[in-house]
């Protein structure tokens, strides 16, 4: 849970600072943001959680 909400927040800062900057537009990430909620409902999502705890934990292994 912990590494989830983690996860939210630092994604959530790296979009504000990529439309802050002018790389994304707003449209964009809103679509890209509304496709990871939609992608969540679907089955694939134990399989997505898995490969994200997978790589939290390889990076930690630095």
């Amino acid at each position: 849970m912990a590494l989830s909400i983690s996860a939210a927040v630092l994604l959530g800062i790296i979009v504000v600072v990529l439309v802050k900057g002018g790389y994304v537009r707003v449209g964009s990430a809103l679509a890209c943001t509304l496709f990871g909620f939609t992608l969540a409902a679907t089955g694939l999502s134990p399989a997505i959680n898995s490969g994200l705890a997978s790589l939290s934990g390889l990076i930690s292994s630095f």
